[in-house]
């Protein structure tokens, strides 16, 4: 796998991506919340706003005491919460890389509502691909594989800085990255099924994301990197088109 470190990408709509930031600093503010909590707590915070499929796709209910919001309102909070700081830190970090082009191609509002909609279809598809699993699923995967796709649809001839198997730098076009990486959601979905990892929401917010971007993004905005800004002088050159952990349990509860 690849660690995702910057990208030669700058803004043209936007002065500054506070959506993104104000998600991350949601995501983090939230995960320190919880990590400050008794373990027995913990569980209790994670079983409360936690996707748990079963809880949605059968008569099954979650503990009163445990029921801090209706089941459906767990479509959208279980990706604010994250079992561990690497399984925060590397949402967080792709979402930090890739997400102020797409809120730069969507404007600020369309992107949080994109943001919230591949959260659910992550969820979604995970409850579909285990509709009677009890282990609550956790994490911003699905939403930031929206991210990933959009982008992917957007700027796919942007040159990425990655860091290779957590030791080699490269530069290269953010298809061959975010192609591959997409590739891998789907390939351990087929081997792995829902393990560990719910490569199912992954891919829930793949498919969001390709799908949203074609009606979210400003008018005007090309896919494909059509037009390609080039950060040290700002100028546009012309183009031609080119064609999350349960998861399951980590613990008492599941991540993406």
């Amino acid at each position: 796998m690849f660690i995702p470190l910057h990208d030669a990408n700058s803004l043209r709509h936007i002065k500054l991506q506070f959506v993104t930031f104000g998600l991350i600093a949601a995501n983090v503010l939230i995960w320190l919340f919880t990590a400050i909590q008794s373990e027995e707590a913990q569980i209790a915070t994670v079983v409360g706003f936690g996707y748990i499929p079963i809880t949605l796709f059968s008569d099954v209910v979650r503990p009163d005491e445990l029921a801090y919001v209706p089941s459906w309102a767990t479509y959208v909070t279980y990706a604010f919460f994250h079992g561990d700081f690497w399984h925060l830190a590397g949402n967080m970090l792709f979402l930090w890389v890739f997400g102020d082009n797409v809120e730069d191609a969507f404007g600020h509002l369309k992107f949080l509502a994109f943001y919230l909609l591949c959260a659910m279809a992550g969820a979604l598809l995970h409850g579909l691909a285990a509709p009677e699993s009890q282990a609550p699923l956790i994490g911003a995967s699905g939403a930031v594989a929206g991210v990933v796709a959009a982008y992917l649809m957007l700027h796919p001839r942007v040159k990425v800085w990655i860091l290779v198997l957590g030791r080699i730098p490269l530069r290269i076009p953010a298809w061959v990255a975010l192609a591959f990486w997409i590739a891998l959601q789907f390939v351990m979905f087929a081997l792995a099924g829902e393990d560990q990892v719910s490569w199912a929401a992954h891919i829930g917010g793949i498919a969001a994301g390709a799908l949203l971007v074609l009606v979210f993004r400003r008018r005007g905005v090309p896919l494909f990197d059509r037009e390609i800004v080039t950060p040290a002088a700002a100028e546009v050159v012309a183009a031609p088109a080119v064609a999350a952990q349960p998861t399951a349990p980590s613990g008492p509860w599941g991540r993406q």
